[in-house]
């Protein structure tokens, strides 16, 4: 007797998701800088859920880890409220001085973006506590779990932390691997998932979007 089951193409759902919202030409061109860059831009869905945070939260304080060309950037700033600024922190200028490019191509005005060079374990400690609605982070891996206790801080109740790649490409369910980004993925996921202060879903867009808002 045949299965009523049908039989899922797991790589055609993928696909179809990723390509649900087409980007404007303005993102295509940072996502083309990104690539060149070897930046790693986050993807077209996941981009789309961080416009969808950052509308549902009327977003007006944003930060930024790891800048990225400025395609998630792009994706943020499309949903924050008018008037909302967005600060992104990076170690490295050429993908900074890329970002620039795409915000003033996309015609973002320039006061509402707020770039700061430097190591974010470093920035983020001097930034007001309760005074975010979001915190993206999309940066060093190894990092990924001290970014955990300071999201915490910078975020207003109701706020909400977004943690990209933390699939990892599958390793992350692999448990033979134990290299240091997989086991840091590993870990941030762990400490979002235990901290009672905060409300997790793990969404299997793109390369994986950990979220999880702070609870008012």
């Amino acid at each position: 007797m045949a299965s009523d089951t049908p039989t899922i193409d797991s790589d055609a759902v993928h696909a179809y998701v990723e390509g649900y919202l087409p980007e404007e030409d303005a993102l295509a061109a940072a996502r083309r800088r990104a690539d060149q860059l070897g930046a790693g831009p986050i993807s077209p869905a996941s981009g789309a859920a961080l416009r969808f945070l950052a509308t549902a939260l009327q977003a007006r304080a944003v930060v930024e880890v790891g800048t990225g060309a400025g395609v998630s950037g792009l994706y943020l700033l499309r949903g924050m409220a008018s008037d909302g600024v967005l600060t992104s922190i990076d170690v490295d200028p050429e993908p900074q001085a890329s970002a620039k490019r795409a915000f003033s191509a996309a015609g973002v005005p320039p006061g509402r973006t707020r770039l700061i060079m430097g190591r974010a374990l470093d920035v983020l400690p001097r930034l007001t506590e309760e005074a975010y609605d979001l915190l993206f982070v999309d940066a060093a891996k190894p990092e990924y779990p001290g970014y955990h206790e300071q999201g915490v801080r910078l975020l207003r109740p109701g706020g909400v932390i977004a943690f990209a790649g933390v699939l990892w490409a599958g390793r992350v369910a692999n448990p033979s691997r134990r290299d240091a980004e997989t086991v840091a993925l590993r870990d941030v996921a762990r400490l979002v998932r235990d901290d009672d202060r905060l409300v997790p879903v793990l969404l299997p867009l793109g390369d994986g979007l950990l979220v999880a808002a702070k609870s008012r």
